[in-house]
């Protein structure tokens, strides 16, 4: 992937820092694990939350894949001083942001389903070969050429390895994937960026000025690192407080009182949520969480409660809107309802699953359409 000058232009000589190389890489890899991390298990977590998180997740994945490209551009050692446009390089770090944004929601807002994680992948990929190139057109004092074989290869690394990160980490959301979607994503914005720098030459401007910058490059390198590291870490930290804390495991210090007196009182707990049922002409409530599930029967539905089942005037539909954001429940098909406290076992069958049930009369088993799969399997841990 050769660059050719104009007879009259000769490309100036460029070297890399190896030392912010390495730096680049080693923060392309941690934005990767925090945007990937921040994102796991939002399905039981509110909408509001789930925004909350994904513009979190963007922000990293966004901001890792301009701060590596940055760094590592800082890495290059010219003969001649350079300059970055602002505008320019705000937009590239915007650009990044924007899309990776998009391919969150897509993961989170959609159905997961093959083609939405390879129009996920495309909209991530694009979003490197975007940042980078407009990234490009902000330096100053000298321009960027580019062998047009580069650019396609960089784009086509760009949009194959965006989709092999979004399908690793989403086709099962558990650690292990985690780990490797960090590995894929993060590896892809490296490899992108020197892919499309092979292909890159500089030409000197004849009205390059000779100047010192305020901060050499190096310096410059720890401020963008230092606020990378910061941010990153302040949004896994943060992320971890969204997951409830269970009242029985939080305790206090060994002699500390066990209310302080400043403290305010505690707002009353909220009713528990309750369920109507019909027996004997009578409208009875039963305890949410004592319901493994419940049936479309028509317009109303069948909850299934320990060794009885019973008639229950919601619709299916109904019963969604009030269980699914206010306890443990999940809609596995369009006729189910389950309580995911409840499930004793999942098996995966070739285009479905099935949720299994113990000790609950005439429901041992419950259908799980294919499309709801890969949420389910991120609500039960899998």
């Amino acid at each position: 992937m050769s660059v050719r000058a104009r007879k009259d232009e000769e490309l100036l000589d460029y070297s890399y820092n190896s030392g912010l190389v390495l730096a680049s890489i080693a923060l392309s890899m941690m934005a990767a694990f925090t945007g990937l991390s921040v994102t796991r298990g939002l399905s039981r977590l509110s909408v509001g939350q789930r925004q909350t998180r994904i513009v979190m997740g963007a922000v990293a994945l966004g901001g890792g894949i301009w701060s590596m490209h940055f760094i590592a551009m800082l890495a290059v050692r010219l003969p001649i001083a350079v300059a970055y446009d602002v505008l320019a390089t705000i937009a590239s770090l915007l650009i990044a942001i924007l899309l990776a944004g998009v391919a969150l929601l897509l993961m989170h807002f959609t159905k997961r389903n093959l083609s939405h994680i390879f129009l996920s992948g495309t909209v991530l990929g694009a979003g490197i070969v975007a940042m980078h190139y407009l990234g490009m057109s902000g330096i100053e004092f000298c321009r960027p050429v580019y062998a047009p074989s580069s650019i396609f290869a960089a784009g086509l690394a760009a949009l194959a390895m965006g989709v092999a990160a979004i399908w690793a980490s989403y086709g099962r959301r558990t650690r292990a994937n985690i780990l490797i979607g960090t590995l894929i994503f993060g590896s892809s914005v490296v490899i992108v960026h020197f892919t499309a720098m092979a292909g890159t030459g500089f030409l000197a401007l004849a009205t390059s000025p000779a100047f010192t910058p305020a901060l050499d490059n190096n310096q410059l390198a720890l401020i963008v690192m230092v606020s990378a590291f910061v941010i990153c870490g302040a949004f896994l930290l943060s992320g971890a407080t969204f997951l409830a804390v269970p009242a029985e495991n939080q305790t206090a210090p060994a002699g500390a009182d066990s209310v302080e007196p400043d403290m305010p009182e505690p707002s009353p707990e909220p009713a528990p949520l309750r369920i109507p049922v019909e027996r004997g002409g009578q409208t009875q409530f039963l305890p949410a969480a004592e319901v493994s599930a419940l049936r479309a029967e028509g317009h109303y539905t069948i909850a299934y409660s320990g060794k009885d089942k019973f008639f229950c005037p919601w619709s299916i539909s109904e019963a969604e809107r009030r269980l699914v954001a206010a306890g443990p429940f999940f809609r596995v098909h369009r006729s189910y309802l389950v309580n995911i406290a409840r499930v004793t076992g999942f098996e995966r069958r070739r285009d479905s699953g099935i949720c299994l049930f113990e000790g609950t009369a005439s429901l041992d088993r419950v259908p799980v359409s294919r499309n709801r799969i890969p949420a389910l399997r991120d609500a039960l841990g899998l």
